[in-house]
């Protein structure tokens, strides 16, 4: 017994030599877990101490013309007011999600001649790179969802609460706002801006973001000053990134 709690004591002890690298190691595990949760504060006044926020082209033209607000609106969010999918503008019996899922899914079938209601399609997901077989059905179709490329809740916060109904549902409904998208994925993004989320996949985070100014830019929304560092950022990497069309 002396003799193994003579050598537990050596073992750990942190004056040897061993003691002060398992000391050195701790230290830099510590440092590498402080850094990573410091990183998304850190990586914007990065961007600009060395000048990764400054870009050029239509979208970070346009971009730089939005109002930046400091302070966003406390009114309370319903998701409810923007009335997704109650509108029907060409009449044809079928709301915005089956329109988008038309527009952006590829070998698309209806659910019988004549329905404007898809029943499978194949999309090619700019969020996450990967694809994505859709088949419509209880436990299937949430593998594709509509993402609102400007969160609603973000259009809430940054102009939209002074909107009247009529303006709402225009926002709520405008394909140019919407994409289908990784189910998952759109989860994840909630109501994030450009600030806090970003499509994994990184070779379409400049097209992404462009939207967002885009829409922004239609909709004569406000933006934050870390969403408008975030977005330069990301436009900086993409030169002369132009504005999407509608």
């Amino acid at each position: 017994m002396n003799r193994r709690s003579h050598f537990s004591r050596r073992r750990f002890d942190p004056s040897s030599p061993l003691g002060r690298l398992a000391i050195l190691l701790l230290a830099a595990a510590l440092v590498g877990v402080g850094a990573g949760l410091l990183l998304p504060r850190l990586s914007l006044t990065v961007a600009q101490v060395t000048g990764q926020n400054t870009a050029t082209g239509s979208a970070a033209d346009a971009l730089n013309k939005l109002t930046v607000e400091s302070s966003q609106s406390a009114a309370e969010y319903d998701r409810n007011l923007f009335g997704f999918r109650k509108t029907d503008d060409d009449g044809d019996g079928c709301d915005v999600r089956e329109q988008i899922l038309t527009r952006d899914l590829k070998n698309v079938t209806y659910q019988y001649a004549g329905s404007c209601k898809v029943a499978s399609g194949t999309l090619d997901d700019p969020y996450t790179g990967t694809t994505i077989q859709f088949v419509r059905g209880q436990r299937t179709s949430q593998a594709v969802q509509i993402d609102h490329v400007v969160a609603l809740e973000n259009a809430w916060k940054s102009g939209a609460d002074q909107w009247s109904t009529a303006e709402r549902y225009r926002f709520g409904n405008d394909p140019y706002n919407l994409l289908a998208v990784d189910g998952p994925a759109n989860q994840d993004k909630g109501s994030a801006s450009a600030a806090y989320w970003l499509p994994a996949n990184a070779s379409y985070r400049c097209d992404y973001v462009a939207r967002q100014i885009g829409v922004k830019t239609k909709y004569s929304l406000s933006v934050t000053s870390n969403e408008k560092d975030a977005m330069l950022t990301v436009l900086h990497s993409c030169p002369g990134q132009p504005l999407p069309g509608e």
